[in-house]
């Protein structure tokens, strides 16, 4: 007997990004019960002179946590051939889904620099890498998941408290790498049939227009 709709997979891994993308909708230019201004007001009386660059070494932490603990022999749910093409297909996706948004909003951001501040990139980058960690050593031990989810929203603080997003850009750009990362992984067919064998791969920090931050993947497998 078939599952009823509202029990499958894609409906399970929607529901978190889009209680956070439909929170980022409803706050975004200045509605909302907190609203974006209150917020940006509220971060800089508690920040009224920090700034770090920070937030553009940290978005990429995860996937250092996730190449740290499965080279100390940590056992990941894919092997790496398949972790490295669920990375770039949820990374397409993100890129592709977040410059769209940010071309058909077009919000100005806090500090006035340009009209791509909805959603923020460099959440969305953060919060997909956490969520492939996540994915890939849950079964292992929560505490690699909580680890990079605590670093993607640190990420998403210190892009409100540089002024360079608000509320509602991190709020939704953390729904969009979520849902990212559960689009790769629910669109991957593992393996083919068969064992790759993976004979070297290579993952690198990336920025594209916009300053939007990804990365850039490489590898040979027979």
């Amino acid at each position: 007997m078939a599952k009823p709709w509202y029990k499958g997979k894609l409906v399970k891994a929607s529901i978190v990004p889009a209680l956070l993308i439909g929170y980022g909708a409803y706050t975004f230019n200045g509605g909302g019960f907190y609203t974006n201004q209150q917020a940006n007001r509220d971060i800089h009386k508690l920040f009224p002179t920090y700034r770090t660059s920070l937030d553009n070494i940290l978005i990429f932490a995860p996937y250092a946590e996730l190449g740290l603990v499965a080279l100390s022999g940590v056992e990941s749910r894919d092997d790496r051939l398949n972790t490295l093409l669920v990375i770039g297909k949820s990374e397409l996706i993100m890129l592709a889904s977040v410059f769209a948004v940010k071309n058909l909003t077009r919000e100005t951001r806090p500090d006035g620099s340009d009209n791509l501040s909805f959603p923020s990139g460099h959440t969305a980058q953060a919060f997909l890498a956490a969520s492939i960690v996540h994915t890939e050593f849950r079964d292992k031990s929560q505490w690699y998941g909580i680890g990079a989810y605590t670093i993607a929203t640190s990420v998403a603080a210190l892009r409100m408290i540089n002024n360079k997003h608000w509320q509602s850009d991190v709020v939704a750009g953390a729904g969009f790498g979520i849902l990212s990362a559960h689009l790769g992984y629910l669109t991957h067919r593992n393996r083919w049939g068969r064992k790759p064998t993976l004979v070297g791969w290579n993952v690198a920090p990336a920025y594209f227009a916009g300053n939007t931050p990804g990365v850039s993947l490489s590898w040979r497998a027979h």
